[in-house]
């Protein structure tokens, strides 16, 4: 990492981006609103396991909060080269451990407009992994093709073209590809997740 990265001002940044007190993101991440405020003011070095509690508050992973910033295209409309390629963020994120390969691709600066658009492809076996996943955001989805596994919490349903879903991501989910065929889904997410 770099000796000159200010972890309590990017953390600042990426808060007040989010629209978030102090407060707000010390209860959505579950820790003491003192930390949030020791950490933003470089007083005390989080561990690891902290700032990653503090960064699922804001739905962030470690990756995009060590990530320079980068330029987004602005829109409003993106022909399909300048998608932003996050296939592997997802893998960075330790997602993906079933034998079918997926992509996930961005549409423009969803932090930027709080808000994710994704195209996601999930080839035959693809699957989010065993460790559901969990984070502090609201999600939806439209499968345009083939047939998506989608487990919310005890509630498992394959989902067909033209169906669709939409939960509170703080309940434990996967998605799984569990046909010989590809499947096709547009998702959104909010506040941005990946």
């Amino acid at each position: 990492m770099d000796d000159q990265f200010d972890i309590g001002a990017r953390l600042n940044a990426m808060r007040g981006a989010a629209g978030l007190s102090q407060r707000q993101l010390a209860d959505r991440a579950g820790v003491p609103h003192a930390q949030i405020s020791n950490v933003e003011k470089n007083k005390v070095s989080p561990s690891v396991s902290t700032l990653r509690k503090i960064l699922s508050g804001l739905g962030v992973s470690m990756a995009d909060f060590f990530e320079p910033e980068r330029t987004l295209p602005t829109g409003p409309f993106f022909d399909t080269d300048q998608l932003v390629d996050l296939t592997s963020k997802v893998a960075a994120n330790a997602i993906g451990d079933g034998p079918g390969r997926m992509m996930f691709r961005q549409i423009g600066d969803a932090r930027g407009h709080n808000l994710q658009i994704l195209h996601e492809v999930y080839e035959p076996q693809a699957d989010t992994g065993e460790t559901l996943l969990q984070h502090a955001s609201s999600e939806g989805g439209f499968v345009v093709e083939g047939e998506l596994e989608v487990t919310v919490g005890d509630e498992v349903r394959v989902l067909k073209t033209g169906e669709s879903y939409l939960f509170d991501s703080r309940i434990p989910h996967r998605f799984r590809n569990v046909s010989d065929s590809r499947t096709i889904v547009i998702s959104a997410c909010t506040p941005p997740y990946l």
